[in-house]
């Protein structure tokens, strides 16, 4: 399921930060470390940093202007903003997945993924809204103390809030949103069926992969009842996008980006 991605964005702020925060803090314990060494480390951090550097402007070329409309869904218009937002997320997840999402075919992909998914979005919303889904204040609320809980103080929370360019009001949106969403995949969207059979293939197969890799897995008891979860989400997000496509057939959509 994919949240609001501003939404998605602030709640991924905290753990960037404290990843930064934790690197500038480490502490230089092996003071026997040869002079040489520390040499070669700091230029391969160097190094690093530089290869980093230059990705990140790469990931940054492919953003567009925030106030751009890059699609049209019934009369609801989607900005440059929001597709930044879901761009940065969708980049990432290419990454973690081994791929370059700068290179030519990875960038189109980065592009096709990121207008689907708010498109996609944006159809379960206005669904939602037809049916009568709604999110309370009191719902909304409790979701932002949650988040909030993840931040050291306030202070913090404001810098990640101030970063990601939102005002509270439009985080609280995102927050009802969000909420609106899960409504309605929980009562819309059938639920998933997943057999023992299923979740011992796919065990098997992970197993496997380890056992190629000379690595030991865990036993099947062990990991049984996440492997199942896991495969009902899978199957449940199958189930989210024919609904998607479904909707398709009788909204209008244009896309202009």
């Amino acid at each position: 399921m994919m949240k609001k991605v501003s939404y998605t964005l602030i709640a991924c702020l905290l753990s960037v930060g404290l990843a930064a925060c934790s690197s500038n803090d480490a502490k230089q314990d092996k003071q026997n470390d040869s002079a040489k060494n520390k040499e070669t480390t700091q230029a391969d951090q160097k190094e690093q940093q530089k290869q980093m550097e230059e990705m990140q402007k790469k990931l940054d070329a492919q953003k567009i202007d925030d106030q751009k409309v890059v699609a049209t869904v019934n009369k609801d218009k989607i900005t440059g903003s929001e597709y930044n937002s879901a761009l940065s997320t969708i980049q990432g997840q290419l990454q973690q997945s081994g791929q370059d999402p700068t290179s030519k075919e990875g960038e189109k992909a980065v592009k096709k993924q990121t207008i689907d998914a708010l498109v996609g979005q944006e159809l379960i919303l206005q669904d939602a809204e037809k049916k009568g889904f709604k999110a309370s204040d009191k719902e909304v609320d409790k979701q932002l103390k949650e988040e909030k809980k993840q931040f050291k103080d306030n202070a913090q929370f404001e810098e990640a809030l101030k970063k990601s360019g939102l005002t509270l009001d439009q985080l609280k949106s995102d927050i009802a949103d969000s909420i609106k969403y899960s409504q309605y995949v929980d009562k819309e969207i059938k639920s998933a069926s997943v057999s023992e059979k299923d979740v011992k293939a796919y065990y098997d197969q992970y197993a496997d992969q380890m056992k190629k890799q000379k690595q030991k897995a865990p036993e099947y008891k062990e990991v049984k009842s996440q492997i199942k979860k896991q495969l009902e989400s899978q199957e449940k997000q199958k189930e989210v996008q024919k609904e998607i496509e479904k909707l398709k057939k009788s909204a209008k959509i244009n896309v202009s980006l």
